[in-house]
């Protein structure tokens, strides 16, 4: 029985992205065939729907790294048909078919079952950019940083890792500094829980090696300039975690604030990170993340508008999370 997908082909210029219709033949090796019915919109998504940067390593490919569905065969022992699971991660949209489409087959072991009290619209209103942040939390944590120390520093705060780590930060008792490039979504960020906005114009131009000292934690999305000013910024023994590199994957700085403040860059990987830390942070999101809030960062669309809020998204055109529903 044939599916609709997208698809992602080899062209001589490049790639093009385009809706198709599929065969389960199509689909790729694996132990868990699963209907989808929730993905959304990453900005990995929208970099090999655009192809401005090359994500997609096998060619044709479904985009799409993270997706919700209902189990409809299973040969792996952890999931039975009627179970929902959530992908995130392990190249799913890059080598491995992804979640624009009806249907996924893959390792059961790339799974995690849904955590209670979420559905699958809320996982996907989460995604890969939520679950990164909570991990990026995860590790503040696990480095001792506290709120009692000084406040928390998010860039890219009005993107998707930025908006839940906003809201997250926030739950954890962190005063809350979000640094956006869109001044006009100031109101957007205060409903989330920050208490203070910076603008992309805060993190412009040369960096000395230390400026003076204003946050104790971070969580950045944007690297490169914005990184290096944020390290040079961060207090004594503060840590800032790094998940993202919207800006750029240079890092202009210098061994200042690691020497002389005892500052900690945190990498956060969250493509093939281990079960059992997946598992915790979808857990905390299901317990720590406000409902209200995770519903005011997020966009409904529909699945034939897909391929346009791919665009959007690497145009900086979206804010939040987006949500769709795959019919």
């Amino acid at each position: 029985m044939g599916f609709r997908a997208i698809r992602i082909d080899k062209t001589e210029t490049g790639s093009v992205a385009s809706f198709a219709e599929l065969e389960d033949s199509d689909l790729m090796d694996g132990d868990v065939t699963l209907r989808v019915t929730h993905t959304t919109v990453n900005y990995k998504d929208g970099l090999a729907i655009t192809g401005k940067s090359p994500v997609v390593r096998r060619f044709p490919m479904v985009p799409g790294v993270d997706f919700a569905g209902i189990v409809e065969s299973s040969s792996h022992p952890d999931f039975k048909p009627g179970d929902v699971a959530v992908l995130n991660g392990w190249g799913v949209g890059e080598m491995h078919f992804g979640g624009y489409a009806q249907k996924a087959r893959l390792k059961g072991d790339w799974l995690v079952p849904l955590p209670e009290g979420l559905d699958a619209a809320q996982a996907m209103a989460i995604g890969t950019a939520g679950y990164t942040a909570m991990l990026a939390l995860m590790a503040l944590d696990r480095h001792g940083i506290t709120p009692a120390m000084g406040p928390a520093i998010v860039t890219g705060a009005a993107g998707g890792v930025g908006s839940v780590a906003v809201a997250i930060l926030k739950n954890a008792g962190y005063h809350v500094i979000a640094s956006t490039g869109r001044p006009e979504e100031a109101d957007y960020l205060h409903a989330l829980g920050a208490d203070e906005i910076m603008t992309r114009a805060d993190f412009e131009g040369p960096v000395k090696p230390l400026m003076k000292e204003r946050w104790a934690a971070g969580i950045d999305s944007v690297g490169s300039l914005t990184l290096a000013h944020v390290l040079a910024q961060t207090k004594m023994r503060g840590a800032i975690a790094a998940c993202g590199l919207a800006q750029g994957m240079d890092l202009p700085t210098s061994v200042a604030p690691f020497i002389l403040r005892g500052v900690c860059l945190l990498g956060i990987e969250s493509v093939q990170c281990p079960k059992p830390l997946r598992i915790e942070a979808w857990n905390r999101l299901s317990r720590e993340l406000d409902r209200g809030k995770l519903a005011a960062i997020t966009t409904q669309l529909p699945f034939d508008k897909l391929l346009d809020a791919g665009r959007d998204i690497v145009a900086g055109k979206i804010r939040g999370r987006v949500v769709v529903e795959i019919p």
